[in-house]
């Protein structure tokens, strides 16, 4: 079965076009012009239009100075009328992540990269919708967490802890074998095809966050295109169209909530 993020994503928008509309703007600060990354925001800028959000793209240079990116981001976030401060990833190797985000005000910090805003991770609740709208029993199940990155993996497993009956946490380093027991997987790791559906469990469900390019389309970690195994029994999150959409929801969904 393929889950349609699409629509899920849908009702998370036809739900805030009910509420009171923030008055403040929501900033994305993009450092560089990677495709993927003006991809990204591109995407978040279109569902600010649907909900007639202000967004506003903060366009920096690759080669910033840390200290210059720092002064950039204390601007935005110090602006009274900025509701939400977006800090698209990944920052230039030359710049400490940590640093920045530390300057980031927990009551702006849509995306808890902090881990101290008042709102969950969107990645966090990605899963969570998903397994509330499969009415999946997750207490009851074997749960794996494949790639520790830090927007997905890492926040994911954290959240995980204590609520199902087992859980493994994986680097794209380590054997997959440990899948064949797995009620649940969740992937991050960016490898287009990199987990197949012959290693997982008749009846597993799979949220795949995984972004790739595989001979010149977007594909997730999951090989939804194998041609060697029956996908039937498998449950899963399609890329395009399955956890993205839902992802900038439920950022959009944070936005409101640090605003309300």
């Amino acid at each position: 079965m393929v889950i349609d993020g699409k629509k899920i994503a849908e009702e998370i928008l036809g739900d805030l076009k009910t509420r009171p509309r923030p008055a403040k703007f929501l900033a994305a600060v993009l450092v560089g012009d990677e495709p993927a990354m003006v991809s990204f925001v591109k995407q978040k800028e279109k569902i600010a239009r649907v909900l007639s959000v202000d967004f506003r793209i903060r366009r920096l240079p690759e080669n910033i100075k840390e200290s210059d990116l720092r002064t950039e981001v204390l601007k935005v976030a110090g602006d009274k009328n900025c509701g939400g401060l977006i800090l698209q990833l990944p920052l230039p190797e030359n710049v400490n992540r940590g640093e920045i985000i530390k300057i980031i005000p927990p009551e702006k910090d849509i995306d808890n990269l902090s881990g101290k805003s008042s709102v969950s991770s969107p990645a966090v609740g990605v899963v969570e919708t998903i397994i509330q709208n499969l009415k999946f029993k997750i207490q009851n199940s074997r749960v794996a967490v494949v790639g520790l990155g830090f927007l997905i993996g890492k926040p994911v497993a954290e959240w995980l802890k204590g609520k199902c009956s087992e859980l493994y946490s994986l680097d794209s380093s380590n054997d997959l074998g440990i899948l064949k027991q797995a009620d649940l997987v969740i992937s991050g790791v960016g490898k287009a095809g990199f987990i197949k559906p012959e290693i997982l469990k008749d009846g597993a469900t799979v949220i795949d966050f995984g972004y790739d390019f595989k001979d010149g389309k977007i594909s997730g970690d999951f090989d939804a295109d194998s041609t060697t195994y029956n996908l039937q029994p498998i449950t899963y999150t399609p890329t395009p169209g399955g956890t993205g959409p839902i992802l900038v929801a439920k950022l959009f969904e944070n936005f409101y909530k640090l605003n309300s």
